[in-house]
């Protein structure tokens, strides 16, 4: 190649060269003219668009704002607007420490608000005193440690704990002897101080304020050093302990509780709904305080105005609360006259609406020996977290797993006679029943109707001591299941309450249990699970989910009701598809209160239907934690009137007989709760 043609070459690859960084070069400028784009428009967004959206947010950050005093919670009334939790303002002076403040600071801060209030000493424990004798003269205190001993906390064989626990034991009554009355209110004083979370305001004096103690307090703040006043706002149950359990309490924030509130706005101070309806609701009820920033001569200027909580108005009617609640008292205390019935203490109620899911009454009243007699205490939230063995009540879902999976038919008769399988004891109906078709077999209760549903289910051909035997790939325990979580058997029932058990699901699949749990003697219910049950029949079918909040309303300024906000609507949770064995097992229903194991159980009451229940239950009598003593449970659930159901209830009482006696006597205290609650409600509310 010639040189000439290598010169050329290399001067073009020199221009390609140059080319590609000046494109390069114009990218780079490109973008940065871009970016000072960006700034400058950044920077006009900021100083000139959004100007005052960022000097507010400057203000924010800068001013102080503090809280007033803390609002009143939203009231509570009944299903027809009777109050039945209110507030009521209570003066309370109380401490904050204060950063940096010493113990002997505090001592003397005690003694000076000792001469301006009186303090009521008598609770004064010896361990506060001597903690007080520690904090007022600490040379001595440490002079109760020997060298040996400090030289020991320097090796980390005694911690800084032990050393304070020795200090305490070795102060003598000599010690204290220099203490008067006024040291020892002194003592006490300086003990509410400190007792609880360093963070926490402590109450010095809630009860027996006189004016001239609260309005020193108030205008004396400033020069008190923690010391201040304001009003707590204390509930007021107007209707005393009825419905209380449910109703719930309010407390302070526990420090386990203290990052999940401060997360959602609230001060440390604020007191907060702990259990049930208080808990449930508390976003509701919770008051607004009102807030204030504090301007440059320390006045206060009024941002947000404070109001009192939402008020809610509950399902429950209070009167019908009062009723089923003194009734269940009487006839569980009444029961522990009547014989074998050592084991039984408590039994349960309750009373919903069907085709709503609303509760109307719901209670549960337990009987305890004290003092040389009987007691009554309330006990209604085991309606929700205390599962039994159920029973009978149970195989009207049981005749419709018989139904839907084509192993019975409407009006199939069978006999009633007791039966035998391989290394099983007989089993039998609580008395033989003959050939009886399908509604019979609901009216008397037949266990062996329900048994040979199960057997055919389980494509098992029944014959004299024949061993009964489960085919792994037919899960017969399922398919019952899932026709009682339906119901509401077996599964939660959505309560709008904080607390809810699920019931005990067995997990053995012996076939001989699959027999037991079609007449509901294996997995164990609530008794809102056993109300959600009969629901359903009461509404033809839908499972509406229990709710005890009925209509939220504005906060007023006035003692009425402020403007509505919402009413809750029925839930539907699912619905039972074939209506045509749903009303079989309804006849079969009435069948039971007309004529078989459930007369009377609802008094008087026109047209109901039901189905009683009874069943062997198991105690640990000597807390030794091992079930040792058989009883029986009784249990009913009903609705009337059966063609248009107003109301359903459940009635049910653990542990009621002890069969293990020469007596054959059982206490009908579940019929009679029943009865008595029935005959309340229709004599009341009458059947429209």
């Amino acid at each position: 190649m010639s040189q000439t043609n290598s010169g050329d070459i290399m001067k073009k690859r020199n221009v390609i060269k140059e080319q590609k960084i000046e494109f390069r070069f114009h990218i780079l400028e490109f973008i940065v003219i871009i970016l000072f784009s960006i700034l400058a428009f950044s920077l006009l967004k900021v100083t000139v668009i959004d100007k005052e959206i960022y000097i507010q947010k400057l203000n924010d950050l800068t001013k102080t704002v503090v809280y007033g005093q803390s609002a009143p919670r939203g009231r509570i009334y009944d299903r027809n607007h009777n109050l039945l939790v209110d507030n009521k303002a209570i003066p309370v002076i109380y401490y904050k420490k204060q950063d940096k403040v010493t113990s002997r600071e505090e001592i003397e801060l005690a003694y000076n608000l000792l001469e301006h209030i009186q303090i009521d000493s008598s609770k004064l424990l010896l361990t506060n005193l001597k903690e007080f004798w520690m904090a007022d003269n600490p040379e001595k205190a440490n002079n109760k440690i020997t060298n040996q001993e400090w030289q020991k906390l320097q090796n980390r064989k005694l911690s800084s704990n032990d050393i304070y626990y020795l200090q305490l034991s070795r102060i003598t009554d000599e010690d204290l002897a220099i203490y008067d009355e006024h040291d020892l209110d002194a003592a006490y004083l300086y003990y509410l101080m400190n007792k609880g979370y360093s963070y926490e305001e402590k109450t010095i004096k809630d009860e027996g304020i006189t004016d001239l103690e609260y309005a020193y307090v108030a205008e004396n703040s400033d020069s008190l050093g923690g010391f201040d006043v304001k009003y707590n706002w204390e509930r007021v149950y107007l209707y005393g302990d009825t419905f209380r359990t449910i109703l719930g309490n309010i407390s302070s924030i526990t420090k386990e509780d203290k990052s999940y509130y401060l997360d959602k706005g609230y001060s440390l101070d604020e007191v907060v709904g702990v259990s049930y309806l208080e808990k449930q609701y508390e976003s509701i009820l919770k008051g607004k305080r009102a807030k204030y920033e504090v301007g440059d001569n320390n006045n206060l200027l009024l941002i947000d105005e404070g109001s009192r909580g939402n008020d809610i108005v509950l399902t429950i009617d209070i009167n019908l609360q009062k009723a089923v609640e003194q009734i269940l008292s009487e006839e569980v205390l009444r029961a522990k006259y009547d014989g074998n019935t050592e084991y039984y203490n408590h039994s349960f109620a309750i009373i919903q609406q069907p085709n709503t899911g609303e509760i109307l009454a719901m209670s549960g009243k337990q009987v305890i020996y004290r003092n040389g007699g009987y007691e009554i205490q309330d006990c209604t939230p085991g309606i929700m977290t205390n599962p039994l063995t159920a029973g009978s009540i149970v195989k009207g879902a049981s005749m419709y797993v018989g139904y839907i999976n084509n192993v019975i038919k409407i009006g199939e008769y069978q006999q009633d006679e007791c039966i035998k399988l391989y290394s099983v004891p007989r089993k039998c109906s609580w008395t033989t029943l003959g050939y009886i078709n399908d509604i019979e077999a609901l009216a008397q209760s037949s266990n062996i109707y329900q048994f040979k549903i199960a057997m055919r289910l389980a494509n098992f051909q029944y014959s004299y001591n024949k061993k009964f035997t489960l085919s792994p790939d037919n899960d017969v325990f399922s398919k019952y299941r899932s026709v009682f979580n339906q119901f509401g058997l077996g599964v939660k029932t959505g309560i709008d309450l904080p607390v809810e058990s699920v019931g005990n699901i067995g997990k053995s699949t012996s076939p001989d249990l699959l027999l037991n749990f079609a007449i509901g003697q294996y997995d164990t219910y609530t008794t809102l699970q056993l109300s959600q049950y009969m629901n359903t029949f009461a509404s033809n079918g839908v499972r509406y989910r229990p709710h005890l909040l009925k209509e939220v309303y504005h906060s007023s300024d006035s003692n009425e009701l402020g403007e509505l906000d919402y009413k809750v609507e029925p839930d539907i949770l699912n619905t039972i598809e074939n209506k045509e064995y749903l009303s079989r097992i309804q006849e079969g229903f009435k069948a039971v209160i007309n004529y078989g194991t459930g007369v009377s159980s609802m008094g008087y009451t026109w047209n109901p239907a039901g189905k009683t229940g009874t069943s062997e239950s198991f105690l640990d009598t000597d807390g030794d934690g091992v079930v040792d003593t058989e009883t029986l449970t009784k249990t009913f659930a009903g609705y009337a009137p059966a063609h248009k159901p107003k109301m359903t209830l459940t009635v049910t009482s653990p542990d009621l007989i002890n069969p293990n006696t020469n007596s054959d006597y059982s206490s009908y205290a579940n019929f009679r709760i029943s009865r008595r609650i029935s005959n309340y409600f229709f004599d009341t509310y009458g059947y429209d």
